[in-house]
């Protein structure tokens, strides 16, 4: 069973955000537009660096 957890995620340019490691959608960095994470039908592809998971 895969659970749903939210991602927090760090950039190449430094910033840190929130992502959903089940994303239907791309999701961007809000400071530099570097896609974080890709939507692949189930659990998304992280592209950036997890720091930490938050259930």
């Amino acid at each position: 069973m895969v659970l749903s957890k939210f991602l927090k995620v760090r950039c190449s340019c430094g910033n840190e955000q929130i992502v959903f490691n089940k994303a239907s959608t791309a999701v961007k960095c809000l400071k530099c537009k570097k896609l974080l994470a890709k939507p692949t039908g189930g659990k998304a592809e992280i592209l950036a660096e997890v720091i930490e998971s938050y259930k």
